[in-house]
C-alpha cells in the first residue's frame, strides 16, 4: 500500500466534523499560556466526533496547529492525556478513546497461588487473570483489559493491554543464591514474580536477608524483574523485622513530610485563648475516659445522668478538625494513610504523634478541645433528641476496662476507693447501659461468641505465650455509647442534607442465603424469612433456634461467614449487622479518616453556609468513602500479615508437639484448625485425613469421605502434629492424628464447614517454581471477639 492510500485511509472519518468545532475552552488557554494549543475537552470532543483514533499530525492538522513550538505543546498535552488516562495511546501511534475500545481499567489484585484479578475501577465483577498474564505485572498496577472469555468456573477472563500505572518501583524481600544466579523473593505474597538481581547490583547482601530492591526493568510476558538491591534491611530473624516487612510489602507510609513537620511546629503546644473562642465550657462536668490499659490516644470520654423518664449521654470526641484543616500537609498525609495501624506492641498512627498522643488526646487532668454528641435517651432506650456544640473540656480520670468492670461487679473492689467521687456516673453508665442491651435485642442487633487474642512478648520479642483476651461488661458500655452517638450523628446530618460518608453493611446477597438454607436444612432450622430483603432480626432468631443446641458454635460461625464486609460510601443501605437505618462512625477521628470527614460535616452545619459549598462534594464522597475502605483492608492485611509471621515462627521451634485442634474452615484441598490454648491456624492437608477419596460439598461447606462417610465440618474437634513451618509462606502444615468424635463419622451425614473466600477456596492449588510453595497463606494471624457485626462501629 502506498502512502498516498494510507493518508486516505487515515483520513476517513475526518470528513464526519462537517463544520469547525468550538474551543469552549478557549479563554481560559489563552489566559494561562502565551502561545496557546486547543484544550483538553476539545480534543476528547475532535475524538469523540471523528469516531476513529488519530495520529498526532492528524491531530494537528484539524486543528491547524503548524509551527513547531505548538506542535511540540501538543504533543505533550496529548503524553499528559495518556498520563491521566483521559485517552489511550495504541500500537499504531494513534491516539483513541478509552470506553471507545471496549477496554476496562481497573487495579491489579494479586494472589499467593500466581493468579490474579483486575478490580474495575467503574465497579462490576472482578476480571480474573491468568498466571501467564499476571507474569506481566505487579500487584497494584493500574492496567487497561480487554475480555477474551470466560474461564472454566464462568468467569470473566482478562488480557492485559496496557501497564496504564506502575505502583511499586520498590520492593522488600529476602535474597537467594542458587547456580550462580541471586534473586529477591517479595514479602509480599501477592506479588509472584521473584526479581533477579545481577552481581553488580548486590550490595554486599548475604544469603536469607531482607533487603530492599529497585526495579530497573519491569517483569514482561517472556521476561522476570530485574532490579538492583538499594538498601540492606536486616537479618530475616531480627526482632520486629515482621513489623517493618509487612509496613513495606503493604505500602504503609510511616515517615512524615518535612511540610508536615513545619505544620506541625506552628501548632501551639498547649490551648490558647483563640482556641477556647465560641465553645461551650465542659470542664466541670465529670468526663471521664474508659479504655484498655495500653492505650495511649483516647478519642473519647463519657459521662450520663439519670434524668426524668430517661438519660442524658454526653459523648465527647477529640476535635481533630480543628488542627487538621482540608488541603493542609496533616489533611494530605492523614488520608493518604486512612487510618491508624495497630501492629503487636507498634502502632503506625494516621497523625503525628503530637496530636494523636498529645493535643487531641483526652489525657486526664488537662484542657482539650472536642467535639460533643449530647443526648437524651427514653426509658426504652429510644433516642428522643441530640445537640451537637463544640466544647473545652478536663477529662476527670483515665479509666480502664478491668477496672470499672471491677467497680460495677465486686463490692470490696480497691477501684471503689480509689475512684469514689466516680461511683454514681458509673452507676448511671450501667444503667443507661441494660436499657441499651434490652433494645439491642429487642432491634435484633447480631452478637456472636468468638475469642480474640493477645500476643506476650519475651525479653528478646519472641512470642512468650498467646492469651485469650476476656471482653467484659465494661467494654460493652462504651461501645453501646459509642454506637448511640454514631445513629445520632447519621440522622443529624442526613437532616441536614450534607454529603457524607455512612458506613453501610449490606444484607447478605441472594447466592450466600441459598447456599445457607441448604446448610441450615440439615439440622431442620428453617429461614422462615424472604432471600431477597433479610434483616439482622431473621439472622438472630435462627441464632436463638440453635441455642443450647451441640451445633450452636457452628450455625453461629456459618451465619457470620455469609455476610458482606461494611464499607463506606455516601449512598446510605443501612447497616445490617447492627440494624441501623442510618450509621456513621463519628467517635475515632484520631485514628479514622472517615470520621474526620463526618467531624468536618457537622462542623459545616453549625455555619449555616448553602449545602454546595461544603468542601466534599457528594461526588468525592464517592472516592473517598472507596480509599477509606481500601485503606481499612490494607491495615488489616498488614496487622495479619505480621502476626501470622510471628505466631508461625513461635511453632517452628515445636515440630513434632501434638495438640488438640478445632476445624475452622474445610476447603477442596483440606481442614484449617486452630490449635487449642495457642489459638494459631494452620493446615490439614486433605492427603492427611486417612484412606479414602474426600470430597469438598460446596452446598454443605464440608469435606466427606467418598467409601467411609466420614465428614469434618467446622467446630469439629481434632488432633494434630505440627509437620512442617514455612516462614516465607507464612504457612504451618499440620498432620491429622485423630478425630475426636470419629465414632460420629460413619453415620453421620450432617455437614458443614465455614465459608471459603471466593477467590481462594475453589482454586486447585498451583506449585510455583520449586522450592516456593505459594499457594497457600497461613491464617495463623486471624484473631477474633465477641462482638457485635461491625463493632468499634
Amino acid at each position: 500500500m502506498t502512502e498516498e492510500k494510507i493518508q486516505q485511509g487515515d483520513n476517513q472519518g475526518l470528513d464526519m466534523v462537517e463544520q469547525p468545532l468550538q474551543d469552549q475552552h478557549a479563554s481560559r488557554e489563552a489566559d494561562k499560556y502565551e502561545n496557546p494549543i486547543p484544550s483538553r475537552e476539545f480534543i476528547l470532543e475532535l475524538l469523540e466526533k471523528t469516531q476513529k483514533p488519530l495520529r498526532i499530525k492528524q491531530i494537528a492538522d484539524t486543528l491547524a496547529i503548524e509551527d513547531d513550538e505548538r506542535f511540540e505543546a501538543l504533543n505533550r498535552r496529548l503524553k499528559a492525556m495518556v498520563r491521566d488516562n483521559q485517552i489511550m495511546r495504541n500500537r499504531r501511534g494513534c491516539f483513541a478513546l478509552i470506553h471507545k475500545m471496549d477496554l476496562i481499567k481497573g487495579k491489579v489484585l494479586g494472589h499467593p497461588a500466581g493468579f490474579g484479578f483486575v478490580v474495575p475501577d467503574e465497579g462490576g465483577d472482578d476480571l480474573f487473570l491468568s498466571d501467564t498474564e499476571m507474569h506481566k505485572v505487579f500487584h497494584g498496577d493500574k492496567v487497561l483489559a480487554s475480555v477474551i472469555g470466560l474461564d472454566k468456573r464462568g468467569r470473566r477472563e482478562g488480557l492485559i493491554v496496557e501497564v496504564l500505572e506502575h505502583t511499586h518501583e520498590q520492593i522488600m524481600g529476602r535474597l537467594h543464591f542458587e547456580d550462580g544466579l541471586a534473586w529477591v523473593q517479595p514479602n509480599n505474597n501477592r506479588i509472584a514474580q521473584d526479581i533477579f538481581v545481577p552481581n553488580d547490583g548486590l550490595l554486599s547482601a548475604q544469603e536469607g536477608q531482607i533487603v530492599l530492591v529497585e526495579i530497573l526493568h519491569r517483569p514482561s510476558k517472556r521476561t522476570s524483574a530485574i532490579g538492583k538491591i538499594i538498601e540492606v534491611v536486616g537479618d530475616y530473624m531480627a526482632p520486629g523485622m515482621e513489623i517493618d516487612t509487612a509496613i513495606h510489602a503493604f505500602g504503609i507510609p510511616n515517615e512524615w513530610s518535612p511540610e508536615l513537620l513545619a505544620e506541625l511546629d506552628a501548632i501551639p503546644n498547649e490551648l490558647t485563648e483563640a482556641d477556647l473562642e465560641d465553645r461551650k465550657d465542659l470542664r466541670s462536668l465529670n468526663l471521664v475516659t474508659i479504655d484498655g490499659e495500653d492505650s495511649k490516644d483516647f478519642d473519647d470520654a463519657v459521662y450520663a445522668k439519670r434524668r426524668k423518664n430517661g438519660w442524658r449521654l454526653v459523648v465527647a470526641i477529640a476535635d481533630v478538625s480543628h488542627y487538621v484543616k482540608v488541603g493542609s500537609a496533616l489533611d494530605k498525609e492523614a488520608f493518604e494513610r486512612g487510618t491508624s495501624v495497630y501492629f503487636p506492641q507498634r502502632v503506625i498512627p494516621m497523625l503525628p504523634e503530637k496530636l494523636s498522643n498529645e493535643l487531641c488526646s483526652l489525657n486526664p487532668k488537662v484542657d482539650r478541645l472536642c467535639m460533643v454528641c449530647d443526648m437524651y435517651i427514653d426509658d426504652t432506650g429510644k433516642l428522643e433528641r441530640t445537640q451537637f456544640y463544640q466544647a473545652v473540656m478536663n477529662s476527670k480520670a483515665r479509666l480502664t476496662y478491668n477496672q470499672v468492670h471491677d467497680i460495677l461487679h465486686n463490692p470490696d473492689s480497691p477501684h471503689r476507693e480509689t475512684f469514689a467521687e466516680f461511683l454514681d456516673d458509673l452507676d448511671a453508665l450501667n444503667g443507661l447501659f441494660q436499657v441499651l442491651k434490652q433494645a439491642r435485642e429487642e432491634r435484633g442487633a447480631l452478637e456472636f461468641e468468638t475469642t480474640e487474642t493477645r500476643i506476650v512478648f519475651d525479653g528478646e520479642r519472641k512470642i512468650e505465650k498467646i492469651i485469650p483476651v476476656v471482653r467484659n461488661e465494661a467494654h460493652k458500655i462504651i461501645e453501646e455509647c459509642m454506637l448511640m452517638a454514631n445513629v445520632a450523628t447519621a440522622r443529624f446530618l442526613k437532616w441536614h442534607k450534607v454529603p457524607m460518608l455512612y458506613r453501610v453493611h449490606e444484607a447478605p446477597g441472594e447466592e450466600k442465603l441459598a447456599s445457607l438454607r441448604t446448610f441450615l436444612g440439615d439440622f431442620g432450622v428453617q429461614m422462615d424469612f424472604s432471600e431477597e430483603a433479610p434483616t439482622a432480626h431473621d439472622f438472630a432468631a435462627i441464632a436463638q433456634k440453635v441455642q443450647g443446641q451441640p451445633y450452636e458454635h457452628l450455625v453461629q460461625t456459618v451465619l457470620l461467614r455469609s455476610m458482606k464486609q461494611a464499607v463506606y460510601q455516601p449512598e446510605n443501605k443501612g447497616h445490617f449487622g447492627l440494624n441501623y437505618e442510618y450509621y456513621t462512625h463519628f467517635t475515632s477521628p484520631i485514628r479514622r479518616y472517615p470520621d474526620l470527614l463526618i467531624h468536618r460535616a457537622i462542623r459545616h452545619v453549625w455555619t449555616k453556609k448553602p449545602v454546595e459549598a461544603f468542601e466534599h462534594s457528594e461526588a468525592a464522597m464517592v472516592g473517598l468513602g472507596q480509599h477509606c475502605s481500601d485503606m481499612e483492608r490494607r491495615a488489616d492485611e498488614a496487622t495479619r500479615d505480621a502476626v501470622t509471621f510471628l505466631k508461625c515462627e513461635y511453632l517452628s521451634h515445636r515440630l513434632g508437639e501434638e495438640y488438640e485442634a478445632v476445624v475452622t474452615a474445610a476447603t477442596n484441598f483440606g481442614l484449617f484448625v486452630e490449635l487449642a490454648d495457642l489459638y494459631v491456624e494452620g493446615l490439614v492437608h486433605i492427603t492427611e485425613l486417612g484412606e479414602d477419596y474426600f470430597h469438598y460439598d460446596n452446598a454443605r461447606h464440608c469435606l466427606k469421605g467418598e467409601r467411609t462417610g466420614q465428614v469434618f465440618r467446622l467446630g469439629d474437634k481434632i488432633r494434630v502434629q505440627v509437620a512442617q513451618v514455612n516462614l516465607d509462606d507464612r504457612k504451618v502444615d499440620l498432620k491429622f492424628i485423630s478425630a475426636a468424635n470419629a465414632e460420629d463419622f460413619e453415620s453421620n451425614d450432617e455437614a458443614d464447614a465455614s465459608e471459603v473466600d471466593s477467590n481462594e477456596g475453589n482454586e486447585k492449588p498451583k506449585r510455583p517454581r520449586k522450592g516456593r510453595n505459594r499457594n497457600y497463606r497461613g491464617k495463623g494471624g486471624r484473631s477474633r471477639s465477641k462482638k457485635s457485626v461491625g463493632s468499634g462501629e
